[in-house]
């Protein structure tokens, strides 16, 4: 080689010298096998059968076989695990022969406690569990710091959802204005409802009152919180108007709020009962109020009618007062359909971000400020043994979701839900029809599916259904 790098051999010498044997240390070509051991088949070696009779084939010759059958229980494609079927006997960890082995030498799956009989197998890559229909633990496993540990290998870092780029367009549809309504039906129960059913994409016309019927042994689950008087009127030193809507306690006084005009407003400046205590970006501001909140409902700017009774935008099932707004999905419940259907119930105080819209051009990159929520041990030992779960509204899906991931039953929940999100404990789902570009609808598609979410609310509008807070529900069965 030194003698080709200076130019004293050439590449045909050197060929010469280490092929045809006049190098001394050149090894003889041996006689390698044959790379076709014999000659192809014959047309007449392949039978009327299409099975090859002879071993071997005819160079050229087309010779159709019959395609191998799919293994049983084989994955195909592991690139969407959403994909696969949730069937426990395909997907749990005992179709796996060194369960931990496995888990720790394949960085895409993970050891996550499963309906409290087993541990199965959870996507870690993708955020997509193996076992949707996974239940979590039972109500004194959620104590267990134990099986804590194992329930949260199993919850998606950060904010919850599968790493996709869903363009917030996706959230647009065109809406006539005049199916936005502007009163809640009366009675609260004849009010709409639509019906999907998710396994043969049917779409069905109901009433409210027709709940009951369509149950069927689904555990109902509610949010009992209650809607502070929030939204204050209030005047500056000057006399100019000021409006500032109290959105989250944080107890002793204290209060994160909005506020407008924000712009023109100064820190320590007092408002009647309220002092601006700090400005936190973006119109909210952190102040101190005197006393306990007495001003009106915070109803949403798209209605413009009086509300007459303040407790229309209450649920005739609320409990615990924390609320910036209603858990609409609630407002069409009567007494008697509480009494009738027993649901469970938990509580998430709704608060910023259900007023914040979507501005950012992809919908993930979208900032939540999370909202509290709680369950007793009592009521989240009802909804794991359930055999179906029905989750009344968003946030109620919130609570649901967080808690079978962290097995914490009281706390801040930052989980975000868009499409390719895997729901562990929500098999169906009641809400109101909701606003374009909004977190809320996002989550309805990551249930629903986008194309069948925009379907229906084609079909919604079609049928002239009332749209909004005080507009008509859908349920997803």
């Amino acid at each position: 080689m030194l003698e080709l790098a200076l130019g004293r051999l050439d590449a045909v010498g050197l060929f010469d010298r280490r092929v045809l044997g006049h190098v001394d240390d050149a090894r003889a070509l041996d006689a390698g096998e044959p790379g076709v051991d014999t000659a192809p088949a014959r047309a007449h070696e392949v039978d009327e059968q299409r099975e090859i009779v002879d071993s071997r084939m005819a160079f050229r010759e087309e010779v159709t076989l019959d395609p191998l059958e799919t293994a049983d229980r084989l994955i195909q494609q592991t690139a969407n695990l959403g994909d696969v079927a949730c069937h426990r006997e395909d997907l749990g960890a005992q179709a796996v022969s060194h369960r931990r082995a496995d888990v720790r030498g394949n960085g895409r799956f993970e050891l996550c406690r499963g309906r409290g009989e087993r541990l199965d197998l959870v996507a870690r890559a993708l955020e997509r569990g193996l076992d949707r229909a996974g239940r979590g633990t039972t109500c004194r496993g959620v104590r267990d710091p134990l099986l804590r540990t194992f329930q949260r290998q199993g919850i998606h870092v950060g904010r919850g959802y599968s790493p996709r780029r869903m363009d917030s367009s996706v959230l647009d549809y065109d809406l006539p204005p005049e199916l936005v309504a502007q009163h809640p039906a009366e009675p609260r129960d004849s009010s709409r409802l639509l019906v999907y059913r998710r396994d043969s994409g049917e779409v069905e016309h109901a009433r409210f009152s027709d709940l009951p019927d369509l149950v069927d042994d689904r555990l109902l689950v509610v949010n009992d919180t209650r809607v502070v008087p929030a939204r204050l009127h209030l005047r500056r030193a000057t006399g100019a108007a000021v409006e500032v809507l109290l959105v989250e306690s944080l107890g002793n006084g204290r209060w994160e709020a909005l506020a407008r005009p924000s712009r023109r407003l100064r820190t320590g400046e007092v408002l009647g009962p309220v002092r601006l205590v700090e400005s936190l970006a973006d119109g909210r501001w952190l102040v101190e109020l005197d006393g306990e909140p007495a001003g009106e409902a915070p109803l949403p700017p798209y209605i413009h009618e009086p509300l007459a009774d303040a407790e229309r935008y209450q649920t005739v099932y609320g409990e615990v007062t924390g609320s910036a707004a209603a858990p609409t999905a609630g407002l069409h419940f009567t007494p008697r359909l509480v009494e009738l259907l027993d649901p469970a119930r938990v509580t998430l105080h709704v608060g910023l971000d259900t007023f914040r819209p979507l501005t950012e051009d992809v919908v993930e990159e979208h900032e939540l400020h999370g909202e509290r929520y709680s369950v007793s041990d009592a009521e989240w030992g009802r909804i794991v043994e359930a055999r179906s779960v029905l989750a009344v509204g968003t946030t109620t899906v919130r609570v649901l979701e967080t808690v079978a991931r962290t097995g914490e039953l009281a706390g801040r929940t930052m989980l975000f839900i868009t499409p390719g999100f895997a729901f562990r404990r929500v098999d169906a789902l009641l809400t109101n029809f909701h606003l374009p570009r909004s977190t809320l609808l996002a989550l309805v598609m990551a249930f629903v599916g986008i194309e069948e979410t925009l379907s229906i609310y084609r079909t919604a509008i079609a049928e002239r259904y009332r749209f909004y807070s005080f507009g008509d529900a859908m349920v997803v069965l």
